[in-house]
This record gives structure tokens, C-alpha cells and sequence, in this order.
């Protein structure tokens, strides 16, 4: 993102069906980046109707959007130009939880 956007270098971007599993993936990413980065979010929005929760963690942002709300916003296509990683990528010689 850097090169479109200086302001971050990356956006992670995912969805949960209904505002409980929108809830469950931010307190998992809040829950994960703690344990084995140690890191906390500088700033976190939108926990009040769960319809897209941005989570700022400086060097990257993590969008959580509620389904019908990934739709409408189409950030990927709005950041069409930025470079993608696929999330195989990103997480190459990782542990993975089973």
C-alpha cells in the first residue's frame, strides 16, 4: 500500500456473515497479533455496530467487514492498483494452529 497510500504499508482485508463472527475475527486477530508479536492495535473503530471494524496497527491496517458491507465498500477494487499478497504468502515458515 505504501506506494498508493502513505500511510501504511498493508491492508489486510476479510468478512464475517453476521456481526458475531465479524466480532469473533477481530478479538482472534486482537487475540493472535498479542501472543506471537506481541503487538497491540494503536487505535481500533466501528466495534459499536460491527459492520466494518478497522483495527490500525500502524505499518498495516486490518479491515473486518460484515459481508454485505465488503460488498458495498469493494475496497479491493477501490485499491485495485496496489500490489496483492495472498495470504500463503504472508504467512510462508509460520506455525499454523491445527
Amino acid at each position: 500500500m505504501r506506494e498508493v497510500l502513505d500511510v501504511t504499508d498493508a491492508f489486510v482485508i476479510t468478512a464475517g456473515r453476521n456481526t458475531r463472527q465479524v466480532r469473533t475475527i477481530v478479538e482472534e486477530v486482537e487475540r493472535e497479533l498479542k501472543a506471537s508479536e506481541g503487538r497491540s492495535p494503536w487505535a481500533v473503530e466501528g466495534l459499536r455496530d460491527l459492520t466494518w471494524v478497522l483495527m490500525d496497527y500502524g505499518d498495516f491496517l486490518v479491515h473486518v467487514f460484515r459481508d454485505d458491507a465488503r460488498a458495498y465498500y469493494d475496497l479491493e477494487h477501490l485499491w485495485g492498483n496496489a500490489p496483492k499478497l495472498a495470504v500463503h504468502d504472508v504467512t510462508a515458515g509460520r506455525r499454523t494452529l491445527d
